[in-house]
């Protein structure tokens, strides 16, 4: 049996309830879908939201949850494993639960995938970490290490000197040749020490990092380490819509517009799905624009319906 909502939000994250909320409270019958995999739970707390900051990321969304519930907008942890389009949106759940739904905002974010160095997964989000506005705060004037992955590890390393000035660069399995001349340059004026040789281990005692193993045996006492997944946009459902992506350097995310609408109409992309560096305060942002944006589509779109007939 097919139930009827007006719009379906699949993903409980920052954005997903932002967009929710606005809806509630606009008195749309919406419907939240969440897998309860939020990319920021490894970490203690989120920094940077204004009234927010030092929360726990666990407390943040279930004070949103407390919240979405005020205005009967539904939350249910499950996970869409099918959708369609045709003249509405038919979601199908795990549950096998089958809902149809005027508007779709797909908010299901990214997964960060890390380097495959032993040691760094079982402390990710604590002292190693990934963005110094998140994190740099928690770890300033500390023995810092950046592990080189990418194109954008010089700058990494660059910018974390604004935290710490006692920062080594680990090539990894990056070659020394392959920094420029203007790398050197800025490394060396950063006060940057670039270590060269492939890492073979993040150790760490008593629950705290306490240095890097390199291949050859080498270790360099550190207490924090910067590194830079992989993003994995969690896009799948953009793209069975018929969603159209475009390639960044950090993965495919969807074309959409100012208000976070797909080249599909009625679908919509919020959070870390639509691009890489939404952090949590842009995340709710974005949710807030997409969900007052579906509301004013919906409004306008039944006048329109009223006055034709």
């Amino acid at each position: 049996m097919t139930e009827n909502c007006e719009v379906v939000v699949v993903g409980g994250g920052a954005a997903g309830l932002s967009a929710a909320l606005v809806l509630g409270r606009a008195r749309r019958r919406t419907l939240v879908v969440d897998a309860g995999e939020p990319r920021n739970a490894p970490s203690a707390h989120l920094q940077g939201y204004l009234t927010r900051d030092g929360m726990s990321p666990a407390d943040f969304l279930a004070v949103g949850r407390e919240e979405i519930a005020r205005y009967g907008v539904e939350l249910v942890r499950d996970r869409v494993v099918d959708a369609t389009r045709g003249e509405d949106f038919t979601v199908v759940l795990a549950s096998g639960r089958t809902v149809r739904a005027r508007q779709l905002v797909v908010a299901t974010g990214l997964k960060d995938e890390l380097p495959p160095v032993p040691g760094i997964a079982e402390r990710f989000g604590r002292d190693v970490v990934h963005c110094p506005y998140c994190h740099g705060w928690e770890v300033r004037d500390r023995a810092t290490g950046v592990l080189a992955s990418g194109p954008m590890s010089v700058h990494q390393a660059l910018m974390v000197t604004q935290w710490s000035k006692d920062v080594r660069f680990f090539l990894h399995e990056v070659r020394e040749t392959e920094l420029t001349d203007e790398d050197r340059r800025r490394l060396a004026a950063a006060g940057v020490t670039v270590v060269p040789g492939e890492v073979a281990e993040v150790l760490a005692e008593a629950d705290r990092l306490t240095g890097v193993r390199l291949a050859d045996g080498t270790v360099h006492e550190r207490e924090v380490l910067y590194v830079a997944p992989r993003a994995v946009p969690q896009n799948d459902l953009l793209v069975r819509l018929g969603a159209e992506l475009r390639e960044t350097p950090f993965g495919s995310f969807p074309v959409i517009d100012e208000r976070g609408l797909t080249t599909v109409p009625g679908l919509w992309a919020a959070d870390n799905v639509s691009g890489f560096a939404e952090q949590v305060v842009n995340a709710a942002s974005r949710g807030y624009r997409a969900g007052a944006a579906i509301n004013g589509e919906l409004l306008f779109a039944d006048l329109h319906a009223a006055v034709r007939v």
